[in-house]
């Protein structure tokens, strides 16, 4: 590889985390190390399980985390912390492509370090790749963005009530 590009995928439509772990798995299945760091879920993904039995590194949540919405300060705190934890092991370990998912999320709620997350973005080695997802990207995450992939929800099976589905929607 040479230069490594900045991948945003953002926007209110479905899609964002889905189109950032098929990057994974495509660069997975070309040899590349792959890390992924998701902010603000609850690790139940449906996708990382098989990404880490393809050998990509995977920091997530923990099950049970609640919204940020519905935490006292000291959960904030300390899943602000146990963000920027995960994200100082990923930058550590060897990473040719860095997936970020929810990072405009995590950074518009200061739920990880801006100052790390910028850095991870902007101050990358030469050849790493990266992806940022998320609804509301900072403006110099779409600055700093390669490729710019807006998703936008024309229909979707909530607007009608139904709920999200293991498998298709987590």
């Amino acid at each position: 590889m040479d230069e490594g590009r900045v991948h945003l995928y953002w926007g209110e439509g479905k899609g964002k985390t889905t189109a950032a772990m098929g990057l994974a798995l495509r660069a997975l299945g070309q040899g590349l190390s792959v890390t992924v760091v998701q902010f603000l879920k609850n690790g139940e993904s449906g996708e990382l399980e098989p990404l880490r039995r393809l050998g990509a590194a995977v920091f997530a949540g923990e099950a049970g985390t609640r919204f940020v919405s519905q935490m006292t300060p000291a959960e904030r705190a300390a899943v602000k912390a146990r963000h920027g934890e995960s994200l100082r092991l990923a930058l550590d370990g060897p990473c040719e492509l860095l997936i970020l998912d929810e990072a405009c999320a995590a950074w518009r709620l200061d739920m990880v370090d801006g100052a790390l997350l910028k850095c991870a973005v902007l101050e990358r080695p030469k050849r790493r790749e990266v992806v940022l997802t998320g609804r509301d990207p900072a403006d110099w995450m779409l600055a700093a963005a390669d490729y710019s992939t807006e998703m936008c929800c024309r229909r979707h099976p909530f607007q009608q009530g139904v709920r999200a589905r293991r498998g298709i929607e987590f």
